[in-house]
């Protein structure tokens, strides 16, 4: 037996004249001085899909902040070589702001390069190996600030220090990444950060919401948040309060046999479970999804030689908005400096 393909998909610098060649160098005195222009930009890397509005909102946040807001780049090789071409400018970065999707699950939406693969520390590291057109040249200084707007981002400081390792050259720049999820366009703030809980059922089998607010509690004794009017809830009803949206992660494998006769007949999903678990190549990808796999609705087909299995799940994610510490009245300002909501590095 050969496995050939395993599949996982996703429904986020000062420059100026050049140094006189001395100090009395009258030649050198008479070059014009070229003054660098320091701006602040904001990559919308990625498009809408269905009737979610995340990018539309937030590039309508941004143009209400009078911020160049460039929406056409959605990869890390394509943002960088715009960064090196505005450098020719004599242009430097005060804040750049990348909008992506983002999932703890398969790390960013934001590829690595146009025809690249989704940004994790793996694909990441492979590109930055493999192509030098990854390479920032300049425009980015010390006092640069690379905000990434992509949820639950904040989480993987070890993709976040890649990331900063991309954007660093003999300057430096400081990174910030919230764990929280963004929301653009709420309906009483324009931009605001939201706790997120998971809990997960098999697509299509949904035990309803009575029993899936059972186990939210189950699940997270510690708070306070009215699971079964959250889980009905989709969208913002009342400021503070927490509303709920799904989305589905499915899964996928072929197997080659040479002989038909090999192949294993998985009458039901309990006989694919057990021939998942015996898989340690099947059980290491569960084991990174971290959702359990009775959580999956399994499928499996005889294709020729081939046998073919699939899963689905459906992540249910209630978002609850962070509030003041003392007026719960009021979302909390997204402020950088504040380390409860960023990861800094």
């Amino acid at each position: 037996m050969k496995q050939l393909i395993v599949l996982i998909s996703f429904l986020v610098l000062v420059v100026g004249c050049k140094k006189p060649f001395s100090q009395t160098s009258e030649m050198a005195l008479a070059l014009p001085t070229k003054v660098s222009t320091t701006i602040s930009i904001v990559f919308i890397a990625g498009f809408d899909e269905g009737d979610n509005t995340y990018y539309a909102n937030a590039k309508n946040y941004f143009e209400g902040k009078k911020i160049r807001v460039v929406d056409n780049l959605f990869s890390l090789e394509e943002i960088i070589r715009y960064i090196n071409q505005e450098n020719t400018k004599h242009v430097n970065f005060d804040e750049i702001h990348i909008v992506s999707h983002s999932n703890a699950w398969l790390g960013m939406s934001l590829k690595t390069s146009k025809n690249g693969k989704r940004i994790t520390i793996k694909t990441l590291q492979n590109a930055s190996q493999q192509d030098n057109s990854l390479e920032l040249q300049k425009g980015i200084t010390n006092d640069t600030k690379i905000i990434f707007h992509s949820c639950g981002l904040g989480e993987n400081k070890a993709l976040l220090n890649e990331l900063k390792n991309s954007f660093t050259t003999e300057q430096k720049p400081t990174v910030y990444a919230s764990s929280f999820f963004n929301v653009f366009g709420g309906k009483f703030a324009g931009h605001y950060l939201a706790k997120p809980y998971y809990g997960y059922y098999p697509t299509a089998e949904s035990p309803g919401p009575a029993q899936l607010s059972k186990e939210f509690k189950l699940a997270y004794p510690e708070s306070e948040i009215n699971w079964f009017t959250a889980l009905k809830t989709r969208r913002e009803s009342s400021l503070g309060e927490a509303y709920s949206f799904k989305f589905n992660i499915p899964v996928a494998w072929e197997f080659t046999f040479d002989n038909v006769v090999d192949i294993p007949k998985l009458e039901d999903s309990e006989a694919i479970m057990d021939w998942i678990s015996e898989s340690p190549e099947m059980a290491k990808v569960l084991f990174e999804l971290n959702i359990p796999i009775e959580k999956y609705r399994w499928r499996s087909k005889i294709q020729g030689n081939k046998l073919v299995i699939k899963g689905k799940t459906t992540v249910l994610c209630v978002l609850a908005p962070i509030l003041q510490q003392h007026d719960s009245n009021e979302y909390r300002n997204v402020r950088l400096d504040d380390r409860s909501l960023y990861q800094i590095l």
